[in-house]
């Protein structure tokens, strides 16, 4: 998979589980008839945001952005649906251009974030593993917190 088709797919997730939590949203606190799309929506919205910026992370290592554009990248997810538009801004820019550079046979890794992800990208399926288990670690634990609203109360 290329880093082109990783990050446009993760962005229209995001999207997606967007709709879904606004969904839930509306129930909730506009038709006043169940919470129960917040519990769900937002737990789906919140894993998938969480692998988005991950991935966002992840591409910008690999394309070499500048620092406000990997920021931009990841800030997207912020604002529902702001994903799609980035995601396009990028590819028509041609910043999701290429495959992989670092990977097997590819450039040699220079400093501490090219060196993961090369490692990561010579080892795919252990590295997926791990991702799976933090990310699940850190979706967990803001379980665990409960929702935003709630942790300074």
């Amino acid at each position: 998979m290329s880093p082109r088709t990783l990050f446009r797919s993760l962005a229209f997730a995001e999207a997606v589980t967007w709709t879904v939590l606004l969904i839930g949203l509306v129930l909730k606190y506009v038709t006043n008839t169940t919470e129960l799309g917040v519990r769900i929506g937002g737990g789906i919205h919140g894993f998938v945001f969480l692998c988005y910026a991950a991935v966002a992370a992840f591409t910008w290592v690999n394309q070499k952005w500048s620092a406000g554009t990997g920021l931009l990248a990841i800030a997207s997810a912020v604002i529902p649906y702001a994903t799609v538009p980035v995601e396009k801004s990028l590819d028509r820019r041609g910043l999701l251009d290429g495959g992989w550079r670092l990977s097997a046979g590819g450039e040699t890794p220079v400093g501490v974030l090219e060196n993961v992800q090369a490692w990561v990208l010579r080892k795919p399926w252990l590295a997926v593993g791990i991702a799976v288990v933090g990310v699940a670690a850190v979706f967990s634990f803001l379980l665990f917190m409960g929702p935003p609203d709630t942790w300074f109360a």
